[in-house]
């Protein structure tokens, strides 16, 4: 922990930190409102592209290309977005991906 100026100091931080980690719960609490978002919570849930791609592939739908579905089109649409996912869902897969490429392949 950082040192801070004052006790009010740390208490406006951890306070700002409770409500982000609220807003993140109302999001992952809200219902896909697209294929897209349902693709960004499956691989929210795994923490896989890997694992995201097999389970697009089992609902049989293909990528832009016509072609099965591949981790990297996982990857492309949590990097590039897309208009029909939340912005803040969109974040919170990028977090994960960061804590990923920071930590190695291990999710803590």
């Amino acid at each position: 922990m950082k040192p801070y100026e004052n006790i009010a100091e740390l208490i406006a931080n951890l306070e700002s930190e409770i409500e982000a980690i609220n807003a993140e719960i109302t999001t992952l609490k809200t219902e896909p409102q697209s294929f897209n978002e349902q693709v960004v919570f499956k691989y929210i849930e795994t923490g896989s592209t890997g694992k995201t791609k097999d389970f697009v592939r089992s609902l049989g739908v293909k990528s832009e290309r016509g072609s099965l579905f591949s981790s990297g089109d996982v990857s492309k649409l949590i990097k590039a977005g897309s208009e029909d996912i939340s912005p803040d869902l969109l974040d919170i897969a990028r977090k994960i991906t960061n804590m990923k490429n920071k930590n190695g392949k291990q999710r803590q």
